[in-house]
């Protein structure tokens, strides 16, 4: 006879986010994919990436395979509390960079990615004005 599945908060969950610990929630199931994250085809950034949060819209974008969904049965330890699930992502993994809202950076880049060719241009056509033979 099968036991009740174990049944495990978010909180507990979100601590398990490290290349030697991680766990992921994928469709309400909890598993344990630490003894994975070497063979992962994506990396282990991939995986993650995916702590701390519900998983399953990553999972399932990606489209795995048949066979990845049958691995995951090895991998399963228990189901996520549904009432321990904030409504957004609430969890903050200390590597993520801080929250930049005038997106300054970017449009700098985007700035030079504009001007740098037109220089090159410029600068191309003054010198062949330059050293042209008359």
């Amino acid at each position: 006879m099968a036991s009740d599945p174990r049944v495990l908060s978010f909180e507990e969950v979100s601590k398990h986010n490290t290349t030697k610990d991680c766990w992921l929630v994928i469709a309400g199931k909890v598993y344990n994919l630490t003894p994975f994250m070497d063979d992962h085809p994506g990396g282990d950034e991939v995986l993650l990436s995916a702590t701390g949060k519900d998983a399953t819209n990553d999972f399932e974008d990606v489209g795995h395979s048949d066979n990845a969904r049958e691995m995951m049965d090895k991998y399963y330890i228990g189901e996520i509390d549904p009432s321990s699930v904030p409504l957004k992502r609430t969890y903050v993994r200390p590597n993520d960079a801080a929250y930049n809202p005038d997106k300054t950076s970017e449009f700098v880049i985007k700035i030079l990615q504009f001007l740098v060719p037109l220089l090159i241009l410029g600068l191309a056509l003054a010198v062949r004005q330059y050293t042209k033979k008359d």
